[in-house]
């Protein structure tokens, strides 16, 4: 067993969470799913978590046996952490709230869905913790959402796009768009990837951009950079509201004209593979403690 406050500290010091600040997404969408349905979140979460929206979520009992390791808290990933966790077990994920993104081969999502108050009330009830980490992990150099993906695809000559903290840019061994979009799937244990743009016999040199890429003025600074394909979460916003469908318009309009490979991955598996690799084993090595990896019953969602 591993103190809590021990935990705690060694995360908030590695990705400086209180260095960031408050987390410029969930500051805004915490308040946003649950003051409409008059759950007391600043009372139900840490104080810590309420003024940052990064960190400690819930605290539980003081002692940890296992840190269970997810994206965003679907009700199965909470429900299998509730009922195969001991008292005082951790979970470490990358979102506060499920973020229902959409399938590009199916159903349009909600985008933020609050977690179910029977599930706090549970996972008080048996003395778990919960902690968070959005911004401060996708910015991180070698446990960061983008930094997984590169050194999964083997990245090299690896630089951050000069003002935009999000994207990565390098180089990879040479391939065609067929052939990067067949090595994707068992990286992100995805079924199948959304693709958009053109296809190119020759790829070298890629963006990465994990969890929402769609933002087509990235998309143009890439290009005019010499990306040949750009790799991220999202390509589309397929989110079925009216800021959902101007996104997806925006990015279908730029689509038309561009000449690189836009290659989705899944919101959520391009930031569990953080969570898979390069996560786990920081855990395992510098806490030291046993890990427990919840992946989501499906990717596209």
């Amino acid at each position: 067993m591993i103190k809590l406050e021990k935990i705690i500290s060694k995360l908030d010091e590695e990705f400086q969470v209180n260095v960031f600040g408050k987390d410029p997404a969930f500051s805004r969408f915490i308040p946003q799913v649950y003051d409409p349905i008059d759950f007391n979140w600043k009372s139900a979460f840490e104080k810590g978590f309420v003024s940052i929206f990064n960190g400690l979520m819930i605290k539980g009992a003081p002692n940890v046996h296992r840190v269970f390791l997810a994206v965003f808290p679907t009700d199965h990933v909470l429900k299998t952490f509730i009922s195969t966790s001991n008292t005082g077990d951790l979970l470490f994920m990358h979102h506060p709230l499920l973020m229902e993104c959409g399938d590009p081969q199916g159903e349009w999502g909600e985008g933020f869905v609050p977690i179910q108050e029977k599930y706090i009330e549970q996972i008080k009830e048996k003395q778990l913790s919960i902690y968070t980490c959005h911004i401060p992990m996708d910015c991180h150099k070698s446990l960061g959402t983008n930094a997984a993906i590169a050194k999964a695809l083997n990245v090299a000559s690896i630089y951050k796009n000069e003002g935009n903290e999000f994207i990565l840019y390098g180089t990879i061994n040479k391939t065609n768009t067929d052939q990067l979009m067949t090595n994707l799937l068992p990286i992100f244990d995805i079924p199948y990837v959304d693709f958009e743009g053109q296809k190119r016999e020759n790829i070298e040199h890629v963006a990465i951009v994990a969890g929402c890429g769609d933002v087509v003025d990235w998309m143009k600074e890439a290009e005019q950079n010499g990306i040949q394909a750009y790799i991220s979460g999202e390509i589309h916003c397929h989110i079925d509201n009216k800021y959902g469908k101007y996104k997806y318009n925006q990015m279908m309009e730029f689509a038309k004209d561009t000449k690189m490979s836009l290659i989705g991955v899944s919101h959520s598996a391009s930031e569990y593979l953080a969570h898979r690799t390069v996560i786990k084993e920081w855990l395992e090595q510098h806490i030291p403690i046993q890990t427990v990896l919840i992946p989501q019953e499906k990717w596209w969602l």
